[in-house]
């Protein structure tokens, strides 16, 4: 007797979506009756025993910005296809994209009872924000291994929907092992069915390590960097304080060549010219595709809290307002770039003898 197909459902953004780039970032639900982009990999993956149902599009601007509207407006589209497992991205670095994939992944599984899958790069913002709620599988940076990614995430999801006894929990759970399915760790503790007891498991990995043998920890011990805590400032109202933004503020035309993803550089620009006390100050763009720039257009001040920090001087509150400021995008820069980046602004700074900084992000 022949098994029953699996129904697949997939959600990508407008650009995988073939929409458009950017400029359709704002576009709402679109819904399309077959494999679309990477859904066309994914079908290849699967092969004959299952099929993509149906193919979700929406602009990353719209959905990162509405993220509970967004998902719930998305489940409402899903539902009537009655998929049996749901794939989201890969979102790779995305970070508009990685959330978007989390919040769907996220109601999809609570609210139909399927298994939903997605896969990010690990700097992806939305893996901190959902790899406790959802399977995120690790993915590249970018999409130039989409089928190897796409491969991860389908081999999970076959997984999560499989009947083998041996992968149950003691609850009648299915987690599967994320160092074999390559996902992000959830931070789940739960009782498993194994035929050795802790103790002969772990003078087993002892034994292995002494050895030199390899093996699998059971138990992930998070790496932190260590950072010595600042001396708090004594005389707050003597204090002069700078402001840093990771925002993307810059000149008319980037002429430090900032970047809107991926950034490794950094400026400093004077005050009185982007926040003028009074009437217009310069031409100014904002140089970040992490979010949409209509609200820091109108108002600088929302991205740069100038005006709260003049109100604070004029009060005694702080000393001075360095008549700098920083600015940088910090949209998907990498973990080396956002190191030297912070290192160079460091080090200026204390070069000109600033107490203290406020660091806005958005």
């Amino acid at each position: 007797m022949n098994q029953k197909p699996i129904r697949v459902f997939h959600y990508v953004n407008q650009f995988f979506g073939q929409e458009g780039g950017e400029d359709k970032a704002d576009m709402r639900f679109l819904v399309k009756e077959s494999p679309v982009g990477p859904g066309k990999a994914l079908q290849q993956i699967l092969g004959e025993r299952s099929w993509v149902v149906g193919t979700l599009i929406c602009g990353d601007n719209y959905f990162a910005e509405n993220l509970e509207k967004a998902a719930e407006e998305a489940l409402g589209l899903i539902t009537p296809f009655k998929p049996d497992l749901f794939v989201a991205g890969p979102a790779f670095e995305a970070g508009r994209y990685g959330m978007a994939c989390g919040a769907v992944c996220k109601i999809v599984q609570e609210r139909l009872g399927i298994p939903a899958v997605t896969g990010m790069y690990e700097e992806n913002p939305g893996v901190e924000l959902y790899r406790r709620d959802v399977y995120i599988c690790r993915a590249e940076r970018s999409a130039g291994k989409m089928m190897q990614d796409l491969t991860r995430v389908v081999n999970l999801g076959l997984r999560l929907l499989s009947k083998d006894e041996q992968t149950r929990l003691v609850s009648g759970e299915i987690i599967p092992s994320p160092f074999e399915f390559e996902y992000f760790p959830r931070g789940l503790i739960r009782n498993e069915f194994t035929p050795k007891s802790h103790a002969q498991r772990s003078i087993d990995m002892l034994m292995a390590k002494l050895k030199g043998e390899p093996f699998t920890t059971e138990t992930e011990i998070p790496k932190f960097s260590a950072v010595r805590p600042p001396t708090p400032i004594q005389m707050l109202a003597a204090a002069k304080i700078a402001l840093v933004s990771d925002g993307g503020l810059t000149f008319k035309g980037n002429p430090d060549r900032f970047s809107g993803r991926g950034d490794n550089g950094w400026a400093a620009y004077e005050i009185d010219s982007f926040f003028p006390v009074q009437g217009s100050g310069i031409d100014y763009e904002i140089v970040h595709t992490g979010y949409h720039p209509h609200y820091v257009m109108q108002n600088t001040s929302r991205l740069v809290p100038v005006d709260v920090m003049r109100d604070f001087e004029k009060e005694g509150i702080i000393g001075e307002l360095y008549p700098l400021f920083y600015s940088t995008s910090g949209n998907a820069a990498s973990r080396v770039c956002s190191l030297k980046i912070g290192e160079e602004i460091a080090r200026d700074i204390k070069n000109r003898g600033i107490d203290g900084v406020i660091l806005t992000s958005t």
